[in-house]
Formats: C-alpha cells, structure tokens, sequence
C-alpha cells in the first residue's frame, strides 16, 4: 500500500458533508462528537494524544507506532523490507529466512532510514502567505516567494530546537502549518518474519481479500548507542479484533484528491496515470527477467520489485476509478455546486471567477511536457542506487552555495541531515542490477524524448543504452562510502570527479533545472494560487470544520471491523485465520510458506484471526498505522486495502471498499508458536 506519487497532488478541503466513516483526520479536528453520536463512544482527549504521541512517521514512505517505553517499533514487514534487504548479503538472506535478534546487542543498525514523532504544530499561515501588494498577482514571484518564507521559517525553527521541523500545505495554501518532529537516525532491526508469509500470496493478491499475511516487523528507536525511552506508546492487546468493533486508525496517508477539479482528474486519466502505468509495466518486465536468472538476483531486486509491482497495482486502480463514468459524474457535479455558489456572489465571482479556468490552463501547459519533466527531474533512473548518490552529491554541493532561501526545496537547510545520511550509509549496491536499471531508464529516456533529443544524445554518445549504461556503473566508484564522503566534503574534488555516474548526473542536470522551473514557475505556483481561491469559496460555502486532503503528515481515521459483499454478490467475512492461510498454500510460490511454518502446523490454534477488515478511510502512506481499539490498545497494523478501494482517493465509499490489517491475535500466536519470540512477547505484554 505504500505508494510513490508521480505527479503533483492538488490538495484541496473537503465539505463537512462526510459519507459514512469518511475522514482523514487533523488530530486537533477530530469529530468526536460525531463518533459519539454514531456509535456511542466516548474518545477522551488523554486518549488520542496517546496515541498521537505513539504515532511514527518512517522517512521511505509509511507509518509506525511504539509498542513498548524502550523505543520498540511496530510496523509492516513491506515498511522495513527496505532495510532488511539491505542488511542481507548472499550469506544471510533476511528477506528469504526472517530476522530475529537473540539480544539487544544483535539488533542490527538500518543504513538509511530515519523515524521522526510529531511533538507540535503551529499555525504559520500569516508569516507564509505573501499579499497581493508584495507579488502583484504574478503567480511564479508568489510561489517563488512562499517557498522562500517556508525554508527561512524551518531553518530558524530547527536552529533554535535541534528537532526536525517541516512547513506543510494545508487547504491548497489557505493555510501553513509549521510540524516539529522529535527524530531518531539510529534505528535497529529487532524482528521480522519470512518474506513468503509476510508477502503471502505475492502480488496476485496484493490489493485483494481475503488476505492470509504476516505483514509484520518490529524495529527500535536508539538514542545515543541505548534504546530509547518514550514517554508515550501503545499496550498490547492479544485478542485482535472483534466483528463490529469501531477501531482507529493512526497514520500518515501520503496524497488524496478528494475535491481536485475536474482539470485535474482528466489530466490523472488522460496523461499522468497512463504514462505511470506503461513505465511501472516495462520496467516490472524488466525486473522479473533479471529475476529468473539467479537466485541472488532475486534477492537483490525483491523489494525494489514489490515496490514496483505494488505501484503498478494501485495506478491501475487510481486509472481505473478515473473511468468509471460515474465517480466522474459524481464530481462534476461536486464541482458545478461550487461554481454556481461562487457565481451567486458578486464579491467570489469577482474576485475568483476566472479560477478553475487557470486551473484548467495550467495543466494544459502541464501536459506538454510532464513526460519529459518525469522522466527527466521528478523520477529518473528510478531503482539506481548510483545515480540517487550521483545527483544528491551534484545538488547538495550546487545547492548548499546558495541562500537557504533560494535553494531547492529537498536542498534546504533542514532537509540536509538525512541527504547526509544517505551519502554515509552503508548501503549495498549491486553493478549487474544498476546495469539493468540503468539501461532500462535510457531505454525509456530515448523513447520517450526521441533518439534525436540533445540530452539524449549527450548521454548515449552514439552507444546502445545497454552499452552506456555499463559505462556508466562499471567505472562508478559511488559505491564505495569513503569516495562519497570526500566527495560530499570536498567540493573541489567532487568539481574534479570524473566518475561515470556523476557525468551522467552532470549531462541531465541542466535540462532537469530547465523542466523544474517551467513546472515551479508556470504548473505548481499557478495551481497553488488558484487552489487556494477554491479552498477560500470552500470555506465560504461550506464553513472550516473539515479535514484537508493528505499531505504525508499524522492523521487519525475511524470505522468499524465489517466484512462486505462482492462484486459478484457473495458475502466476504470480515476476517480470515490460520486455517485459511493452510489451505491456501499450494507449496508453489507465491502461496509456499517457509519449512518452520509447515513443521508448527500441528502446534498452531487454527481459528486463530490472521487478518481483518474495517471501513477506515486510509491509503498509502498508512502502510504500518496501528489499528486500535477505544481503550487505546493495538489490536492490529493496517497493510493494504482491497482493489475496490482504490477510487477512495477520489470519493470516499464504503459498501465494498475496505481497509486491510494483520490482527495481534495472529501476531501474537505466531511469535509464540512458530518463533519462539519470548523476549519480544514478555516486552509486548508490558
């Protein structure tokens, strides 16, 4: 369910008027009052600031929460598989065999993964916004204006706290919120399952139920060499999940377009998603391929094939809703409500009449060069370890010589401890996969640009992108972390590098600044400025007391465990259990589980929950959100949603659109009777 976003998200307010559960929540907006009238549940403030000061946001893309005062964190196997693969080698496989530290010292540190904990927001919304006087309605000088006003607000805010400190969008630039993160750079591995039961299933079922999954794994927090002490985590609760129950949910959905214009959704289904798809599906091909030669080349493209395969799975889905004639239907009509309500008012029509025509505008002009721009500036090379080192050494260096104001919004000042980071690491790189990776992006590259394009040309220089690529990773010292970090320190001897890679970064590096100002100065600083005169008729018509779309920060959703009826009519339980999972093993992957799970068969409760369903509105970016119940206790861990849920980052629906999560009582059962994890369950019961 984690999901990488390929194009830009207008983040817009949602009505008060919510549908069933609908709801990802600010915690400080949270509706109880309509929890309580609904279901007859009292949340007291206590409880929800508990669980928000338990909630953990992980730096790749998904959510976590502390389950014990010693720093210990729950999340998805698929969260952490990153870090497990980079820890493995050909000799220790723990992707394949599971992980499970014998003590604390066996903890193994992550190379590159950062946690950060929500301490505090503010309201910044007046020291952001610029007026009218000061840029005179030119859309790119405000855009360059906001962001230069955000970086000055972080750097004085981590200058003056040593925490990490974040300004965020809300209600499309109606409103700027400063978030301050307490965070941890030292994390360890403490558990973690096999990949063939964590991943059960594999990607035919990924994004479907009934689902049979252990998708589990507990890291730690260290601060100073020791595990951390947190004042605030979760209790654990043995009994999963009861049918009906209401749960909350806490996370941090990474992108939704609930109320985007119409504008936008066409240019989702006609330009953004498609293309998203057809690259996902080559470069899958491509993967798969490489995959079948070896078993350590499976190895070495496991995670990053499940990430791929995982956000094909969900454009498709995204694709899919767009073309449902009528969830579009359902917001034009969304839209027309807002626009006749602007036109009734001679002040909104005014003053924003004009507004979802530059919307339009802009993604027109979005249009005419958003494959380019992707290929060459928002995603390239996607799966090159080099070349992510290659271009974050180049931009660091270019970058750091500016003003913190003027800078690239990734490059600012307190954006640059966890590039530094990065560059330190210990991480694994593997030449035959970066050859691959690499010869499938200038493959793409030529395709997509034309063999006749000037960058392409410049980076092929009359080669194949087979034999280019291996020019380019077989000469690469990047690999090696005591080169990165003289080049990171040097900038003189990182002027001098000529390290393939870093030429190959240097060759379209221009043309990605070109592209990146086009999109900043003509895209996004025109969406923003009209997204934020929506969101004031929004406002106008429909009052503040809602959520804003999802922006990668902490929210909280709610819903009851409820099973659903399918597309052919047939009812879907609300859980499933071990005895399920048995029978769906065929001893054939994707649905083999590993010897010691065939050898604990007969020692396991059978009727044990494994897996259930809720109504809570989340998405990717929640992948790890602890399910709870209203006494504040785990009860599960979210991992996915069903296929039907898809469109739900258009529309909220809940007839058959669910929510997917590994129970406790599965966890639990499993850890005592399959792994003999008795330090981690005497730890869980604390």
């Amino acid at each position: 369910m984690q999901l990488r976003s390929l194009f830009l998200p207008l983040f817009i307010l949602t009505t008060t008027c919510a549908w069933g559960d609908e709801g990802i929540w600010l915690f400080d907006q949270f509706p109880k009052a309509r929890v309580q009238e609904t279901y007859g549940v009292t949340l007291p403030d206590s409880l929800l600031d508990r669980i928000r000061r338990s909630s953990v946001r992980l730096n790749n893309g998904g959510s976590g929460s502390f389950v014990s005062p010693d720093g210990l964190i729950f999340t998805n196997h698929h969260v952490a598989s990153e870090c497990i693969q980079q820890l493995s080698s050909k000799e220790a496989d723990y992707l394949k065999n599971g992980f499970q530290a014998a003590s604390r010292e066996a903890e193994k540190p992550c190379p590159d993964l950062e946690v950060n904990v929500l301490l505090k927001t503010e309201d910044v919304t007046a020291k952001v916004k610029p007026t009218s006087g000061e840029t005179k309605g030119d859309a790119a000088a405000t855009g360059r204006l906001t962001r230069a006003r955000m970086a000055s607000i972080e750097k004085q805010c981590a200058s003056a706290t040593g925490n990490r400190c974040d300004v965020v969008t809300l209600y499309s630039g109606e409103v700027f919120h400063l978030y301050q993160y307490k965070k941890y750079t030292d994390v360890r591995l403490v558990f973690a399952p096999e990949n063939a039961v964590a991943m059960f299933g594999g990607d035919p079922d990924n994004f479907t139920y009934p689902r049979y999954c252990l998708d589990i794994s507990f890291l730690r927090a260290y601060e100073n060499g020791k595990p951390a002490r947190v004042d605030a985590y979760l209790p654990w609760s043995r009994r999963g999940a009861h049918e009906g129950e209401l749960t909350l949910v806490s996370g941090h959905p990474g992108a939704t377009g609930r109320l985007a214009t119409i504008s936008e959704l066409e240019f989702d289904r006609d330009v953004a998603y498609p293309f998203a798809v057809d690259s996902l599906r080559s470069l899958i091909d491509d993967l798969l391929a490489y995959s079948a030669t070896s078993a350590e080349h499976k190895r070495i493209a496991a995670d990053d094939l499940f990430s791929f395969q995982n956000s094909y799975k969900a454009y498709s889905g995204f694709l899919a809703g767009l073309r449902e004639p009528d969830l579009m239907a359902l917001k034009r009509d969304e839209e027309q409500t807002l626009r006749s309500y602007a036109a009734s008012d001679a002040k909104l029509a005014r003053e924003y009449g004009g507004t979802w025509d530059a919307v339009a505008a802009a993604y027109s002009e979005f249009a005419a060069f958003y494959k380019p721009y992707s290929m060459i500036e928002k995603a390239p090379a996607r799966g090159s370890t080099l070349f992510a080192l290659a271009r974050t050494l180049l931009r660091m260096r270019e970058e750091s010589a500016k003003p913190n104001e003027s800078r690239l919004r990734e490059y600012r000042e307190t954006a640059l401890p966890p590039k530094r980071q990065f560059i330190e690491s210990s991480l694994p790189v593997y030449p035959s996969y970066e050859t691959l990776v690499v010869a499938h992006y200038l493959r793409a590259l030529r395709g997509t640009l034309g063999a006749g394009n000037a960058t392409v040309k410049s980076v092929l220089r009359g080669r194949t992108p087979e034999e280019a690529a291996r020019g380019y990773v077989e000469g690469s010292r990047l690999g090696e972390v005591a080169f990165r970090k003289t080049l990171m320190d040097d900038g003189a001897a990182l002027k001098a590098s000529h390290d393939p890679m870093l030429e190959l970064a240097r060759l379209i590096d221009p043309e990605a600044r070109r592209l990146r100002t086009r999109f900043e100065d003509k895209v996004e600083s025109a969406i923003l400025e009209s997204a934020s005169k929506i969101a004031h008729i929004r406002f106008a018509k429909y009052g503040a007391e809602a959520y804003p779309d999802a922006t990668f920060t902490l929210r909280l959703s709610y819903g009851p465990v409820k099973g659903y009826q399918n597309a052919e009519g047939k009812a879907v339980p609300y859980q499933t259990t071990f005895a399920g999972l048995f029978r769906r093993a065929t001893g054939q992957e994707p649905y083999a589980l590993p010897q010691r799970w065939l050898a604990a068969r007969k020692r396991l409760r059978m009727k044990t929950q494994l897996d259930f369903v809720t109504t809570a509105d989340t998405h990717g970016g929640n992948s790890g959100s602890p399910t709870v119940n209203v006494r504040g206790q785990v009860i599960g861990i979210l991992f996915d949603g069903n296929i039907e849920g898809l469109p739900n980052r258009f529309v909220y629906r809940d007839r058959s659109e669910r929510s997917v999560h590994v129970s406790t009582a599965g966890i639990t059962e499993a850890l005592r009777t399959v792994y003999g994890a008795k330090s981690l369950l005497a730890e869980l019961a604390r």
